[in-house]
Order: C-alpha cells, then structure tokens, then sequence
C-alpha cells in the first residue's frame, strides 16, 4: 500500500515543496524590509526610498499569499487523491471481510477521511515549513550570534516540547479514539436492531448502557483536550516569550551599540517566524497521532488492491465441490468436513438438513465469499477464487436468507445498483414471476420502496430480490430459504420460475425446507453434522428422508445415477 500511495501523491508533494520554497523566500521581505527602514530610511528621512523599499515587499507579499494559497489547495487536492485511491479499496475490503462473516464496520473508511483531513491540517503544513527553520537561524545569527544562539535554544526548547507532547498524548489519543469507535459501534447496533429494542422494551437499558458508554468517551476526549490545550497553550506562551526575549537582547545589543535597530526588529520578526512551524506542530499533533493510527490501521487490514485477472469464458454452471473443509476459526471444530458433490449446468440441487449442520455456510462458499481451510469449489473446472469477482459476480445470482434492498426504485434495485437497462429489469422481473406484483404498485418500476424495503412486505421483498438474482441472465442461482416469507402465490411463483430456469438450463442451488420446493428439484443433498449423508434423485430422496429409520441412523446413501464424484463417503 506505500507504493501505491507514495505514487498517487507524489507530484503533489513536489508542488507542495515549490511553492513552500516560493512562499518561505517571499517571507523574508517583511524582515529586511524592517532592517532597511530602520537603518537606511530614519537615517535619511527619504521618502522616496520608503517608496521604493515598499514596491518590492508588496510583491513579495502577493507573490507569498499565492503560493500559500496554492499550497493549501495542492495538499487539499492529495488529500482528495488519498481518498479516492485507498477509499474504494476500503469499501472494496469491508465488503469482503463483511461478507465472509467478519465486522460490519465503516472503520477503515473512517481512517481514510483521517488522512485526507491531515493533510489538508496544519502539522502538514508545518513539516513544509520546518526545513526552513535552520535557514532563519542562520540569518538571525548572521546578525549577531546573540540572538542566534537565542533563536536556536527556543527552537530546540519548543522541539523538546513537541516530544514531549507526542509522548504526553499518544496514549490519550488512542484511548479517545477508541471509545469513540466503540461508542459508535454499540449506537449502529442498537439501530440496526430497533425492532426488537422497542418491541421488547428494552429502550430503558439500552440508553442506560448507551450513556455509559458515551461518558466513558467523553471522558477519554476531555483528558485528551486537557492535556492537548494545556501543552499548546506553553507552546504558544513560549513562542511569544522568546521573541520577547529577543527583542530585548536586541535592545541590550543597540543601547551597547553592538547592532543596529534594523537588526534588533528583523531578528524579531525572522525569529517568530522561524518558530511558527514548531508551534504549529505541537497544535497539530494529536492529528498527526491519529492519522498514524488510521495508517496502521490500514496496513493491518491488507487492503485488497484491485488487480484484473484474466478474463474467463462465461460459465456453463458445471460446479465441483471437492473435499471441502471449514471452520470459523482455528480454535472450533470444523462446520464442513470433506463435503464433496458435483451440479451439472442446467440441474437444481436441494440442501437439507437440520439447523446448524453448514447449509448456508456452504452456500457462502459455493459464492466464492467465504475461504475452505482446505479443499476447493469448481465453477466450469477453474477454482472459483481464480475467477475476477466483478465477471464471476454477473455470472451468478444470489437470496440470501435476510434479503436487503436498498433506497430507491423496485427498477433501480433489479439493476444491482446499476444503469437500469429497461428491457433486462423486465425480462429478468418476469422470469422471477414478479412482473404483475411490480405493476400493481403504485408506481410501477419506479416505486420507491423505502430504506432498507421498509415499504415491501416481507414476500415482496424476496420477490423482487428473486428478480435481482435474475438480473442479466447469471448461469449459476444460488437461493437460501428463498420462500420463507412468500405466501400460496409467492409458492406457484418460484415454482414456475424454476421451471422457466429449467427450460433456459441453469443451475440452481437452493436451502429449503419446504417439501412442496424441493420435490420440484432434480437431486437432493443431505448435509449433516458437516458432512453429505445422503445424495440422490429427489423423489428417492424424499421417500427416504420419510423413513424414520434414515433420520435416527445417519449414513451417505447413493442412489442410481448419482456419479461418485457427486457423493461425499
């Protein structure tokens, strides 16, 4: 991810250090403006040199505030870069690790922003600056070593500060951003499951443990504030102090007759500024801080750089499963132990079993979603984690159990979050059987239907989700428990959807329980405690799922024309 970074910002940061250049040469006119009025124009009592000196230092001035303001818009314009580059990548990886059963968290989108805002922040701007610091210090001492030495045992006192500071409010720092995330974590869940809160009331306890957890973050923010206010306030008070002590020296210097009144005023002047950058590094720390936070962050998360694979041929719908194994984690007893089944193009194949035995886990696999600890899904004979997951994506159609729909139109929804092509939303609508359920709403397939389908029923929602699956012709149809929520009408629905799927010959999984569904399919797979215990025709397969000698005895069972590659020993 540095190299990718480093690439993307690169000519920024060299812009950046132009017109820093540009600006800090610019800001020594006020300096030696000062010293060539005190020493040259009080002297003379001209007029026309006073004139003359401020011709120049009016264009230095211009000169510096478009440098400052180019310089501002450049680390605005890489922060934005930052973002659009490593952004999509975080979303990209969210939605996998979301996928595959880890956190549902905007984190690492969070940590981005982060670091866009630093370098649009001040501590950026700072370190822009810094290097010129030695410079100023050079050109105070060139004009007295007094004041040199002063200048360069104020910045090496701020510089001690600013470690100080760092090492004051890093554990401050991670401590406050951490309940923040937490603290923002809990408030998600809580509106993720608002139904259940208020259905069971349970809003009491849930604002009781809410608070809590909001005072332990503002808590950890205020000690943050604290510490950070207190330091930058020493900071600036310092900063103000020294130039005091300068002026002073310089004074001292003058009445001793050791330096000029120019000098005195442009040591002054050079000396605030060259403590400027300091000042502004202690103010930004606790950014800084967090944005190295938010980069690590980043690097744990091994962001999935997007790079296209070789394109495929469009699948058949021939999916080999061979072997598969899989556990959450290295600490539990596998969920799948060596499942092995083979689904020829065109054919339906029913998963059953009871609760808990790795049907959906399964299926999450055959999506390409989820990893096997050991063993490998087949879809056309090429391991289905070779294939690019946007072709891979338009070649399958997938309900889950819990269907989500986004805000927005029935029409825009089909079009998986796409430029609706008008005639496939219908087309994949009536193959779905939901094409007269669309046209009965009030406005067609541009009805809105809420955040999340809160307007559908539960039934419309698979309905339209079934049309989604359906949305450009996929080979492959994965459905889990596709008519949990679907009435009579819903039932004749899908059962004549599989049967124009049938016609168009592609391949379909589905987890039912429903005996009136999987009676219609061609094969039936019986997974239990993680393993196929029986595999067969599904009217054989039905008549001995019926038998109460099969359910107390588990064991594989074959039937005729069910290949061996087809069943798991």
């Amino acid at each position: 991810m540095n190299w990718l970074l480093a690439r993307q910002i690169r000519p920024f940061v060299k812009l950046a250090a132009l017109a820093s250049l540009l600006l800090n040469v610019a800001m020594l006119a006020p300096a030696l403006y000062m010293l060539q009025v005190f020493d040259r124009v009080f002297a003379s009592g001209s007029i026309e040199t006073l004139v003359m000196l401020g011709i120049p230092v009016l264009v230095m001035l211009v000169l510096g505030y478009c440098m400052d303001a180019a310089r501002g818009r450049t680390l605005a314009a890489a922060g934005r870069r930052v973002e659009s580059t490593l952004a999509p990548e975080a979303l990209a990886t969210q939605l996998a690790d979301s996928a595959a059963g880890g956190t549902r968290d905007d984190d690492a989108l969070r940590d981005v922003s982060q670091l866009r805002r630093l370098l649009a922040g001040p501590g950026v701007v700072a370190l822009f600056d810094a290097p010129w610091i030695p410079i100023y210090l050079l050109l105070i001492t060139c004009m007295h070593p007094l004041l040199g030495g002063i200048a360069a045992l104020g910045a090496l006192g701020l510089l001690g500060l600013g470690l100080f500071t760092e090492y004051a409010t890093r554990r401050r720092t991670e401590l406050a951003t951490g309940a923040a995330r937490e603290s923002q974590r809990h408030t998600d869940a809580l509106l993720r499951n608002a139904e259940s809160v208020v259905a069971m009331g349970m809003t009491p306890a849930a604002i009781l443990d809410w608070r809590q957890r909001c005072d332990a973050q503002h808590g950890a923010q205020e000690e943050l504030a604290d510490t950070t206010a207190r330091l930058g306030a020493v900071a600036r008070m310092s900063r103000q102090f020294l130039q005091v002590l300068a002026l002073a020296a310089g004074a001292w210097l003058v009445i001793g007759r050791e330096a000029s009144p120019g000098i005195m005023v442009a040591a002054t002047i050079l000396l605030g500024r060259a403590l400027q950058p300091v000042e502004l590094l202690i103010a930004g720390w606790k950014a800084m801080i967090e944005a190295r936070a938010a980069w690590d962050r980043l690097e744990a998360r091994h962001l999935r750089l997007r790079v296209p694979k070789l394109a495929l041929p469009a699948p058949k719908g021939r999916l080999e499963v061979e072997r598969l194994t899989y556990a959450f984690s290295p600490r539990r007893a596998p969920l799948l132990r060596g499942v092995s089944l083979t689904v020829f193009a065109g054919e339906s194949l029913g998963l059953v079993g009871p609760s808990a035995s790795g049907k959906t886990t399964l299926l999450r696999l055959l999506l390409g979603i989820r990893q096997a600890q050991a063993g490998t899904v087949r879809l056309d004979g090429a391991d289905i984690s070779r294939w690019d997951r946007d072709s891979l994506g338009r070649a399958i159609g997938y309900v889950p159990q819990e269907v989500e729909l986004f805000s927005g139109t029935i029409g825009a929804n089909i079009a998986r979050l796409q430029k609706p092509d008008p005639a496939a939303v219908v087309q994949a609508a009536r193959l779905a059987q939901a094409h007269e359920l669309i046209l009965g709403m009030a406005d067609g397939y541009d009805t809105e239907i809420g955040e999340r389908g809160c307007l559908l029923s539960g039934g419309q929602r698979q309905r339209i989700a079934l049309a989604r699956a359906l949305y450009g012709d996929p080979r492959l149809l994965i459905l889990d428990e596709p008519n949990a929520n679907l009435d009579d009408d819903g039932d004749a629905a899908l059962a004549a959807a599989l049967v124009e799927l049938k016609a168009r010959g592609v391949t379909v999984v589905i987890v039912s329980h429903k005996r009136s569904l999987i009676s219609k399919l061609d094969r039936i797979a019986v997974l239990r405690d993680g393993k196929i215990d029986g595999f067969g025709p599904s009217s054989l397969m039905l008549a001995r799922l019926a038998d109460p000698r099969f359910a107390a005895t588990p064991r594989v069972v074959a039937f005729p024309g069910a290949e061996p590659a087809q069943v798991s020993a």
